[in-house]
C-alpha cells in the first residue's frame, strides 16, 4: 500500500521534473489540436463529399429522367396524332367499308387500310425509337405494319387492351409486354420493348372505339442510362411503379427491387444484398410513373473520402512528428539551464556559498542566475553582519550584567539604611529610603522589558514621593486610572522621564505651587497615558524642535545611520526621546509621544501605547 502511495505521489504533475512537464504541455498544445483538427476535417470532408456526391447523382438521375420523359412524351403526342386522323377514326368507328359512294371523302376500304398503314409507317420512319404501332378497334380488327395478332386470339380480351379502355383516353405505359398475343415481324423479345397504350374514345358518348398500341425500343432507355456511371461498379436502373425492372445492366447488383424501398418521390436509402451494403439514390417521374435509381456499393461512395482521410492522417502524423521533435528540443533547451541553476542552489544549500552562476544569457534564466549570484553575495554579507551582531550582543549582555550588579547592591544597601533609620526613629528618612528602594526594585523588574500598568504607576508614585520630600508644598500630584486597565502591560519606565521633565522644566520654573495630573485611559483600541502639568510651558520654537526630534526618533534611517536616537540627542529632551525611541522600535510607527504646550500655562504629554493583555510581547509595528 505504501509503495502504491509513493508511486501515485511520483506520478503527480507537480512532482514531475520540469522537462517532462514541458514535454507534456508542448505535446498537449501541438498534437491534440492537430488530431482534433484532423478528425474535424475528416468528418467535415466525409459529410460534404457524401452530400455533393448524392447531389450530383440526384442531378444525373434528374437529367436521365428528363430524357426518358421526353421520349415518352413523344409517344404520347404520336398517339394523339394517330387518333385524330380521319381514316383512323373511320376504322375505329366501324371498320373499313369498301366500295364507298362516288365523291365520298373516304376512298374504298383497300385504299383506307393502305393509307393507314402508310400513315403509321411514317411515324416508325421518323422515330427510330418506335418498334411498332398497332390499331385495334372495338370489334377486334387490327391494322399495323410491324405487328400482328396471333390467329384465334381476340385483341380486345388482352390485358393491355382492357387497361387502356379503363383509362378512358389517358396515355399509359404498361411496361414489358409479357404474355401478350401480339407479335412483331422483327421478332423483338418481350424484354427488349416497352409498351404504351391509349384508348380512342367517342367525344360525345365516351364509348371506347379502340386502342392505339405503341412499342418503344428498350435500347433508347438503355443508351440513356448506360452513359451514366457511378463510381467503378455503380449504375442506373429503371423500375416501374409496381417494382418491375424496366431496365438494368447485365452485371447488375440487384436482380429485383421491391417497390417498398422507395416510398417517396425521391430520396436516399440503403440495403444489404448478399452481405454487401448498397446505397440507392432514386427519383420517381410523375409523368411516366417510373423510378430512375442509382445503385452503387457503399465502399465506392467513400473512396474519395478515404483518399482525403489518408492525406489528413498523413498530415496529422507529420505534424505530430514535428511537434514531438520541437517539444523535446524546447523542453531540453529550457530545462537544462534550470537544472544547472537547481544544481548550484543545491550546492549553496549544502553550505558552499562560493558557488556562482556563469553565463551570458539575457533571458529569464540569465536574470535568475544573476539574481542567484546577488543573493549569495547578500547572504554572505548578512552572515558576516549577523556574526558581528552576535558578538556585539554578547558584549552588551556582559555590560548589562555588570550594570545590574550596581542596582542590586544599592537596593540591598537601601534596605539596610531603611532598617537602621527606623531603628533610630527617623521615620521621614526611612520613608524616603523605602521609596528609593521601591524605585530600584521596580526599575529592575527581574530583567523584563514590560510591566503591568499598576507597577508602572507604583514606580512613578515612589519617584513622586521622593520629589515631594524635596519640593515640599510646591509639588502636588494626582493619578487617575480605570481598574480594568491596571492589569495591562506597558514598556517599563515610560512615565518617569516625562514626570521628571514636568518637574524640572515646568513646576520648578513656576511661581507658586504646581500640580502634575497622571491619567490612564483607553480609546480607539489603544492605551493612552497622559501627564499634564501647570508649569511654565514650552516656547513655540522649542516645542516645534522637540516634536520634530520625536518624529525622527526610532526611524529606520536614524537606526541605520547612527544607532539609537538617544545616542545622538542631548539637552533637556534626552529622557522623552529615549522613551519615544523604545516605543517606536518595539511597537511600531503609529505609537509614541505627542507633546502639546502653551507658554506660561502648562504642558501635556500623551503616550499612545498598544493594548497588551499578557507578558507575551509581540511587535505591533507594521511589517
Amino acid at each position: 500500500m505504501r509503495q502504491d502511495m509513493q508511486l501515485l505521489k511520483k506520478l503527480r504533475m507537480n512532482n514531475l521534473p520540469i522537462r517532462y512537464k514541458l514535454i507534456f504541455h508542448f505535446l498537449l498544445i501541438s498534437i491534440l489540436p492537430a488530431i482534433g483538427l484532423g478528425l474535424l476535417i475528416g468528418w467535415t470532408v466525409d459529410r460534404i463529399v457524401e452530400d455533393q456526391s448524392n447531389a450530383n447523382t440526384m442531378q444525373l438521375i434528374g437529367k436521365v429522367n428528363a430524357v426518358i420523359e421526353n421520349d415518352v412524351e413523344n409517344l404520347q403526342k404520336i398517339t394523339y396524332l394517330i387518333s385524330f386522323d380521319p381514316a383512323v377514326q373511320t376504322f375505329m368507328n366501324g371498320g373499313i367499308k369498301p366500295n364507298l359512294q362516288e365523291g365520298s371523302a373516304i376512298p374504298d376500304g383497300e385504299s383506307v387500310e393502305y393509307n393507314i398503314r402508310k400513315f403509321l409507317q411514317g411515324f416508325s420512319t421518323l422515330s427510330s425509337e418506335i418498334a411498332g404501332i398497332m390499331l385495334v378497334n372495338s370489334a377486334g380488327d387490327s391494322i399495323s405494319n410491324e405487328m400482328y395478332a396471333r390467329p384465334g386470339t381476340l385483341a380486345t380480351q388482352e390485358e393491355w387492351y382492357r387497361e387502356a379502355a379503363a383509362n378512358k383516353g389517358i396515355f399509359r405505359i404498361i411496361g414489358h409486354p409479357y404474355n401478350r398475343s401480339v407479335r412483331s415481324h422483327v421478332d423483338y423479345k418481350e424484354s427488349e420493348v416497352v409498351s404504351a397504350v391509349r384508348a380512342i374514345v367517342d367525344p360525345e358518348t365516351q364509348v371506347v372505339l379502340g386502342v392505339v398500341l405503341v412499342d418503344l425500343k428498350l435500347r433508347v432507355i438503355a443508351e440513356t442510362t448506360r452513359e451514366v456511371t457511378l463510381g467503378k461498379t455503380g449504375y442506373l436502373t429503371v423500375v416501374d411503379g409496381g417494382g418491375e425492372m424496366i431496365y438494368a445492366p447485365q452485371q447488375s447488383l440487384m436482380k429485383n427491387i421491391p417497390a417498398e424501398l422507395f416510398p417517396e418521390k425521391s430520396g436516399i436509402t440503403s440495403v444489404k444484398v448478399n452481405g454487401r451494403p448498397l446505397q440507392l439514390i432514386y427519383r420517381t417521374s410523375s409523368f411516366t410513373g417510373w423510378t430512375i435509381m442509382g445503385v452503387f456499393p457503399m465502399e465506392e461512395s467513400a473512396y474519395g473520402v478515404r483518399e482525403i482521410t489518408f492525406n489528413v492522417v498523413t498530415f496529422v502524423f507529420v505534424v505530430c512528428l514535428l511537434g514531438m521533435t520541437a517539444s523535446f528540443y524546447l523542453a531540453y533547451s529550457i530545462s537544462r539551464p534550470i537544472g544547472q541553476l537547481a544544481s548550484f542552489m543545491s550546492k549553496a544549500q549544502s553550505g558552499d556559498l562560493t558557488i556562482r552562476y556563469w553565463g551570458d544569457r539575457s533571458d529569464e534564466i540569465g536574470m535568475l542566475g544573476r539574481s542567484f549570484n546577488a543573493m549569495l553575495a547578500q547572504i554572505g554579507r548578512l552572515l558576516s553582519l549577523t556574526a558581528l551582531q552576535e558578538r556585539q550582543k554578547r558584549e552588551a549582555e556582559l555590560r548589562s550584567l555588570q550594570a545590574h550588579i550596581k542596582p542590586h547592591f544599592l537596593y540591598n544597601t537601601l534596605d539596610t539604611i531603611h532598617w537602621m533609620a527606623r531603628s533610630k526613629g527617623a521615620e521621614d528618612i526611612a520613608e524616603v529610603v523605602q521609596s528609593l528602594s521601591k524605585l530600584f526594585r521596580l526599575g529592575l523588574s527581574k530583567g523584563s522589558d514590560s510591566i503591568p500598568v499598576s507597577d508602572e504607576l507604583e514606580h512613578i508614585v515612589s519617584y513622586l514621593k521622593i520629589q515631594h520630600v524635596r519640593y515640599s508644598s510646591k509639588l502636588a500630584y494626582s493619578i487617575e486610572v480605570e481598574p480594568q486597565l491596571r492589569e495591562l502591560y506597558v514598556l517599563k519606565l515610560l512615565l518617569q522621564p516625562i514626570v521628571e521633565n514636568a518637574i524640572y522644566h515646568g513646576i520648578k520654573e513656576r511661581r507658586g505651587p504646581g500640580h502634575i495630573a497622571i491619567a490612564v485611559t483607553e480609546g480607539e483600541g489603544d492605551l493612552y497615558l497622559t501627564v499634564r502639568d501647570n508649569g511654565a510651558g514650552i516656547p513655540p520654537e522649542k516645542l516645534m524642535m522637540l516634536n520634530r526630534k520625536l518624529e525622527e526618533a526610532g526611524t529606520e534611517g536614524e537606526i541605520a545611520a547612527a544607532g539609537p536616537p538617544i545616542a545622538a540627542s542631548t539637552g533637556s529632551g534626552y529622557g522623552i526621546l529615549n522613551v519615544q525611541a523604545r516605543l517606536r522600535l518595539t511597537c511600531g510607527q503609529p505609537y509614541g509621544l505627542h507633546v502639546e504646550s502653551e507658554w506660561g500655562v502648562g504642558t501635556t504629554v500623551t503616550v499612545r501605547h498598544p493594548i497588551v493583555r499578557d507578558n507575551c510581547w509581540t511587535n505591533h509595528g507594521s511589517a
